[in-house]
């Protein structure tokens, strides 16, 4: 049986599936990607062209970033999912990914627009979500309207049910 990998946006309005070997794992810092993301890089993962990739709920809408590349995305909720080359050059945001830890870059590109403090964020003091009690009763507040990282019948639920 051949790899089978799923995935979708934030708000559960797009989902797809992709069966078969995912392609090189990257991660871009141009500042084309980084605008497309809204973040310091953009992750993403080739589709092969043996692999076939099939939305399986909603399609994204798509914005022709430059004469030759398209960035799908979610018209609900925003959320990055493709950058589409001419031909079968296709990726997928490893982010949107259920399953995103799979999926390791191996390659940078893009490297003349890298934000200098990215090689340092390791050193970055960092904590835990629920160490930061200056905002625990806000965070115990927060009910997540997310979809969860897993295929749905329907999104998102009805009430009552």
């Amino acid at each position: 049986m051949s790899e089978i990998h799923t995935g979708g946006c934030q708000c559960g309005a797009i989902r797809f599936r992709i069966e078969g070997e995912l392609g090189t794992a990257s991660i871009c810092h141009c500042r084309m990607c980084q605008k497309a993301f809204g973040a310091l890089y953009a992750p993403l993962v080739g589709i092969r062209g043996d692999t076939k990739l099939v939305w399986t709920r909603g399609e994204p809408k798509r914005f022709q970033s430059s004469n030759q590349v398209a960035r799908g995305f979610c018209g609900e909720c925003g959320t990055p999912l493709t950058y589409e080359a001419p031909g079968d050059d296709t990726a997928i945001a490893i982010g949107a990914f259920d399953e995103p830890a799979e999926i390791a870059p191996i390659i940078q590109y893009g490297v003349e627009g890298k934000l200098p403090f990215t090689d340092k964020m390791s050193e970055i003091p960092a904590r835990r979500t629920e160490e930061d009690s200056e905002t625990a009763v806000f965070l115990a507040s927060i009910v997540s309207n997310q979809h969860p990282d897993h295929d749905t019948e329907a999104w998102p639920p009805v009430q009552g049910d």
